[in-house]
């Protein structure tokens, strides 16, 4: 059996029990190298399969096939596994190649939900994620969808905001929002979440620093009503207080 696991933000604290069986019960371990210490406790004496950046087909291909050999195999992403990470990849490979394999999918907390907690409550409200990265998603769509999140005053969950191969693309998507929300809008940032360096920052988008983001932070976008209170961000449910 192939077990898809989400193992969270980092460290074990945020790593639900059932990740953290899954993981423990697998004969195999396949994982990107360098998600492997933060869980390297508990694989000690286990086969692994690593790879590097970029090297999501290939892992997810070894993954199946070894399991198909019989194995219990334990393929680990970071946050949840089905949030632009491995699941659906593994879905896929299984359809095109018309493969028969039992799956298991086990969730884990994804970068918005642990950086939204460390921000106060800003997602109280309708709200979506966007990457911003165009490696698999041409920019024009990306772009469509930002339009028609800004406008419909969605709370947005900003992943892969910047890097160096796409340093432009936050301040791009920051101007598309600004056209319907404003430049004062409440923007939260979050950086190596529960990781060494963590930082959250809240901030406008007028004021938000771009050099403080890169492809460790995930920048939320609050709606029209999302408030400031001391140090956190919140968004209205719409109770009548």
């Amino acid at each position: 059996m192939l077990t898809v696991v989400g193992m969270g933000p980092g460290s074990f604290n945020n790593m639900t029990p059932a990740a953290h069986q899954a993981i423990e019960n697998a004969e195999v371990i396949v994982a990107y190298q360098y998600y492997l210490q933060f869980f390297e406790e508990i694989i000690e004496g286990k086969e692994v399969i690593s790879t590097g950046m970029t090297g999501e087909i290939e892992r997810c291909r070894q993954a199946v096939n070894v399991a198909l050999q019989g194995k219990e195999v334990a393929l680990v992403s970071s946050g949840d596994s089905g949030i632009y990470a491995m699941a659906g990849l593994v879905f896929e490979i299984l359809a095109a190649e018309t493969l028969e394999l039992e799956v298991k999918v086990i969730p884990g907390i994804t970068a918005s939900i642990a950086g939204a907690a460390l921000l106060g409550a800003p997602l109280m409200n309708d709200f979506c994620h966007i990457s911003l990265s165009d490696l698999m998603t041409p920019w024009e769509m990306i772009e469509k969808r930002l339009h028609a999140a800004a406008q419909g005053d969605f709370v947005i969950c900003l992943y892969n905001p910047r890097s160096k191969g796409r340093p432009k693309h936050l301040a791009k998507a920051l101007d598309i929002i600004r056209e319907y929300k404003g430049g004062d809008i409440v923007v939260g940032i979050v950086k190596d979440i529960d990781r060494e360096g963590e930082q959250a920052i809240i901030t406008s988008i007028d004021t938000l620093d771009e050099e403080l983001v890169d492809m460790t932070t995930t920048v939320i976008v609050g709606n029209k009503y999302t408030k400031v209170y001391g140090d956190y961000m919140y968004t209205p449910r719409g109770y009548d207080l």
